[in-house]
């Protein structure tokens, strides 16, 4: 794969870097990242090694614009220090990958279309998000209306996803973390003075199958709706932010859902110090059995910015669970002239019932980031948190042990130069 999209992507650069009227910007994200888990995403379990690795991100962007036309590939490599033979090439882990693809053109000052694989990226990624944290990131098949002017915004996507050429059926067998078969959504966002809010309608359709003749078939499609707002209002040295989704329709074993979330943060920085309070609440299922599907999901949000940097909620895990009740609170101080220190605090809470009524209260954790910018386009960051978990989050973590030592530390570097960028000549 790497073979043939290297010459593939030499001719391009220099085929659009002769033509004198339209602007090329090629640019590099690197970043390998160092990580120790003992206890990160799950609750750690007796007589076990904690991990240990280095994951890399090596991407390469490339954006072309000439007229009303924009293009955008990015390629990336994402892997395991170790993970590919210094030699067998043959054995390679097929890490190297097209993130984006995508053309966008304007019809005029306001409508413009987007088409290709790319990001989704709206407010605070709480239901469609970039995924940044991740290695790999998060990018969709898509295309774009879009229209906008000076305070006001508007996107209506559509996506149809197939795993291959198919002459017969329409299945979709793709089991990856909701993969959807179908969606479509428009966000609307408006801008005033010092208020900026946003209204989201998302419709997600998910292949249901069943085994005839002991191979999958398709059974239909499960529509979750999901619609709501997000709200940032500016406020004297600091910010309010507020946001509130509704989730409907049917789960693929054809339960009903009704879920709900609503968040509300305030940030406020009077001088180098920034002091931020916060709750959100994620409806539940009770875990005595209900007829109805409570369970809110964020779908294809940012999630490992909220609930906890260990990943214990929503992060490729607690799914149709009993929801959460996250009461938070942070401090970042200025600790240099090119560093500061995060420090988070998140009290979690079952949102619905737990077995024989067990207590509710779930764990606390404590996150530390500290953030240097040594050079232009270079961040380092060191991460260290722990969980403080009960015996209640046992009973949602499958039984594990909740009094075992479970902590995570971290080192990433970011390095992201501007490798080229021409100026178009009149």
């Amino acid at each position: 794969m790497q073979n043939i999209w290297r010459p593939v992507l030499l001719m391009v650069l220099l085929f659009l870097s002769f033509n004198c009227s339209a602007q090329l910007i090629i640019d590099a994200d690197i970043r390998p990242r160092f990580e120790y888990r003992h206890g990160f995403g799950n609750l750690f379990p007796d007589d076990a090694d904690p991990g240990a690795f280095i994951e890399q991100r090596t991407r390469l962007n490339i954006n072309y614009t000439i007229d009303n036309l924009k293009l955008g590939i990015s390629v990336q490599d994402v892997s395991v220090w170790g993970d590919t033979p210094q030699i067998a090439r043959t054995d390679d882990n097929n890490s190297f990958s097209l993130f984006q693809a995508w053309i966008n053109y304007e019809f005029d000052s306001h409508w413009s279309t987007k088409l290709g694989r790319q990001v989704l990226s709206y407010d605070d990624q709480r239901i469609l998000g970039g995924l940044d944290w991740a290695q790999q990131g998060r990018s969709h098949d898509a295309a774009l209306i879009r229209f906008k002017n000076d305070r006001f915004k508007a996107d209506i996507g559509f996506a149809f996803n197939q795993e291959s050429v198919q002459s017969e059926g329409n299945g979709f067998f793709i089991q990856s973390a909701f993969s959807y078969k179908t969606m479509q959504f428009a966000h609307f966002h408006k801008d005033w003075k010092s208020l900026g809010a946003s209204l989201l309608l998302l419709n997600t359709g998910f292949q249901r199958t069943k085994i005839e003749n002991n191979e999958s078939v398709e059974d239909g499609v499960s529509y979750i709706q999901t619609f709501g707002t997000f709200i940032n209002q500016s406020i004297k040295n600091g910010a309010l932010r507020s946001s509130f989704y509704y989730q409907f329709g049917e789960s693929t074993g054809e339960m009903d859902i009704s879920a709900y979330q609503f968040l509300l943060e305030l940030d406020y920085k009077p001088n180098k110090t920034l002091f931020g309070l916060g709750a959100e609440f994620l409806s539940g299922t009770d875990q005595n059995g209900e007829t109805m599907n409570k369970s809110f999901t964020p779908l294809y949000g940012t999630n490992h910015k909220f609930n906890g940097y260990m990943d214990y909620f929503y992060v490729g895990n607690h799914a149709n669970n009993i929801g959460l009740n996250d009461l938070y609170a942070k401090v970042i101080f200025t600790t240099g002239k090119r560093s500061d220190l995060l420090i988070k605090s998140h009290y979690f809470l079952s949102n619905a019932e737990l077995n024989n009524n067990a207590d509710s209260y779930l764990g606390t954790e404590i996150d530390l980031v500290y953030t240097l910018k040594p050079a232009k386009n270079v961040v380092l960051n060191v991460g260290y948190s722990h969980m403080f978990a009960s015996e209640s989050m046992s009973l949602i973590k499958n039984g594990r042990p909740y009094d075992n030592t479970n902590n995570w530390a971290w080192v990433r570097l970011m390095f992201r130069p501007t490798l080229l960028k021409t100026n178009p000549s009149n």
